[in-house]
């Protein structure tokens, strides 16, 4: 059988068990969802303003479903954490904002299921009062199960996956509104793909995620770490933790400030007053040293849950630093020093534009669309000023200076590498499209992102 064709039926029948027993039970009733009047629109930082003229808030999965059949095209939008167009559609957007909340969590099988609209600094703080935890958390808490999924969004940690690596099923409606359900075990040759979908294979309803048993987590901090000493000691430093984030300017031959957060159910030796030449903090840091720390989860080796050590944001504050602009790109592992180092040569024309650069690393995956799958990764994120249009300029620049190092930008940020080059990038894009083709024949959920991007 040819792959297509295997693709094709695998999830065909999947798909007819998940809606045999719905069709059974589903109302002749039509549901009726008015869109919201719109006045001008933007993501969560400002710097993209959505043209869809219509914003829909469903509060039940029938009522989804109802507006997919309805609507000749739509997009998914989540908690407006995306610096580009990818959520956005030229007439309608489906919030899942009301798709929220802990729907069950089974003690047995070791997973949560959570709407998709839902924000993780919601839903965790009970999850760990049942006592247990997930087994990563992105810097924010703010951004929305479904939408941190499909555009592998990742936390931290040399053997920690990105946070769709954790899911094990999804709920979504097709374009057909259709609701189908794919599970790990069962539905393996599209399930890998269909987890980091970028919005283009339906709107996700519901998410399975697996958990584990609760943790503590500690955070200690180190200022002025030689760019030397970490040339030197590279593998070192960003193992030394659960999870590690190095925080720079690319100023003065140094990285400012370094995050060592460990899980204190585990061994953990004294790191000292000194790390790889680094001074241990004496108060809790902003990455942005000269920003207040006050929305900051607690530092100072203080041990605290997971699901608020983890973020380096605080659930109830404004996250990082509000109006900003975000890109984000990964290389292997193996290649990350000498990106980092490229990039160094650099710093005379990053400074000017840039709040500060966080590094960290991701462990490699099996998911389709993950710019982590089959390769272990170091992240290297730059938080902008706003200044868009020379941001715009300067792009072209850094992904130049990374194109050696096979780099991928984060879906959900700011970046302009070709399609061409991306195609190159991604081995499963073919079989990505062919599932797009499966759930989505008519394009009903491709927006200019996806068009420029992928199709």
């Amino acid at each position: 059988m040819k792959r297509k064709q295997f693709i094709r039926t695998t999830a065909t029948a999947a798909t007819g068990m998940a809606i045999a027993p719905l069709a059974a039970c589903k109302s002749d009733k039509k549901v009726k969802v008015e869109s919201k009047p719109q006045g001008k629109r933007t993501n969560w930082a400002g710097n993209y303003t959505y043209k869809a003229k219509n914003l829909y808030e469903p509060k039940t999965v029938e009522e989804v479903q109802n507006l997919v059949k309805e609507l000749s095209t739509n997009k998914a939008l989540g908690s407006r954490h995306c610096f580009n167009n990818i959520a956005d559609n030229l007439l309608n957007q489906i919030s899942t904002k009301y798709l929220a909340g802990l729907y069950h969590l089974d003690e047995e099988a070791m997973t949560v299921t959570v709407g998709a609209g839902t924000k993780y600094g919601d839903f965790a703080p009970e999850l760990h009062q049942k006592g247990y935890a997930l087994h990563n958390l992105a810097s924010l808490p703010h951004i929305s199960v479904a939408g941190a999924c499909a555009t592998a969004t990742h936390g931290s940690g040399v053997t920690n996956g990105n946070l769709a690596t954790s899911v094990v099923a999804l709920e979504m409606v097709n374009a057909k509104g259709e609701l189908i359900s794919l599970d790990k075990e069962k539905d393996k040759d599209v399930f890998e793909g269909a987890v980091v979908n970028l919005g283009a294979l339906g709107i996700l309803t519901k998410i399975t995620l697996r958990v584990e048993k609760t943790f503590d987590v500690r955070q200690d901090l180190f200022q002025g770490l030689p760019l030397e000493s970490l040339k030197e000691n590279f593998d070192a430093i960003l193992s030394s933790g659960y999870s590690v984030s190095l925080f720079t300017d690319w100023q003065n031959g140094i990285v400012s400030q370094v995050w060592v957060k460990r899980r204190t159910d585990r061994p953990l030796k004294p790191l000292g007053e000194t790390f790889f030449g680094a001074k241990a903090a004496t108060k809790n840091l902003h990455p942005i040293t000269r920003l207040s720390a006050e929305n900051c989860t607690e530092q100072m080796g203080v041990p605290g849950p997971w699901y608020d050590r983890l973020p380096h944001f605080k659930m109830g504050f404004t996250p990082s630093s509000g109006e900003e602009l975000q890109s984000e790109f990964f290389v292997p592992y193996k290649n990350a020093l000498d990106a980092i180092l490229a990039l160094e040569q650099k710093k005379d024309v990053i400074y000017p534009h840039l709040m500060i650069t966080e590094i960290r690393t991701i462990a490699a995956d099996n998911l389709w669309m993950s710019p982590c799958y089959q390769t272990d990764c170091v992240a290297i994120h730059f938080t902008w000023k706003q200044h868009i249009k020379e941001v715009a300029e300067l792009l072209p620049t850094l992904e130049a200076t990374l194109e050696p190092f096979d780099a991928r930008p984060h879906w959900g940020k700011v970046f302009t590498m070709s399609p061409s080059v991306l195609h190159k990038r991604y081995s499963k894009l073919p079989e990505f499209i062919e599932l797009m083709d499966l759930y989505d024949p008519k394009g009903k959920f491709v927006n200019d992102y996806l068009k420029l991007n992928i199709v």
